[in-house]
């Protein structure tokens, strides 16, 4: 929006001299876009996309609007602990990689943890159209086919097969009821 000062002679009708000379000035007062966050680095909402034949998916606007100038619009692709694909900010990314480094190698679980989440991990950068790549070992561990669900989980991005999303929900939802209450009398809503 645009919003007009007053000229000195809207102000004061007693000014003298070069008081009497400032200029109309125009302010540009910014104003939020719909649907932004207002914290960087920060995904929320559920979007319907596709996969070409290539791997590629269409991040949406409103998430690559969020990502911070520091990711250099870049995100790194790992497997979800659901059967689904786990897109991280950079930023965030190098977060999980200093806390899987103080994990011990020594341990079995630490180890065979660290190998589930890194061995899959896949930078990539956003094109011109706003799409990264899948790499086919995560496509075929999510089975993602043509059309995806992308869904912003505050930190990370989840894309998922649609068929499959409703599949855990469902059975999450009716099978851990108590543990869903427990978690809303935690959190504000």
């Amino acid at each position: 929006f645009f919003f007009k000062h007053k000229t000195a002679y809207e102000l004061l009708s007693g000014l003298v001299g070069s008081e009497m000379c400032i200029r109309d000035r125009w302010v540009i007062i910014p104003t939020f876009r719909k649907n932004m966050t207002l914290n960087k680095d920060t995904f929320t909402g559920e979007y319907q996309y596709s996969l070409d034949s290539k791997g590629r998916v269409n991040i949406p606007a409103k998430f690559r609007q969020s990502l911070s100038k520091k990711n250099q619009n870049t995100f790194v692709a790992t497997r979800g602990q659901d059967p689904c694909v786990w897109i991280y900010p950079l930023t965030e990314w190098k977060k999980i990689e200093d806390e899987l480094r103080n994990l011990s190698s020594v341990s079995g679980v630490h180890r065979t943890f660290i190998r589930q989440i890194a061995r899959s991990a896949t930078p990539s950068t956003c094109d011109k159209q706003g799409r990264i790549m899948l790499s086919p070992s995560l496509i075929s561990y999510a089975q993602l086919d043509k059309e995806v669900l992308i869904i912003g989980m505050i930190n990370k991005i989840e894309i998922w097969n649609p068929e499959t999303l409703k599949n855990v929900d469902s059975k999450n939802i009716n099978s851990d009821i108590n543990e869903l209450n427990t978690l809303a009398d935690k959190i504000v809503i």
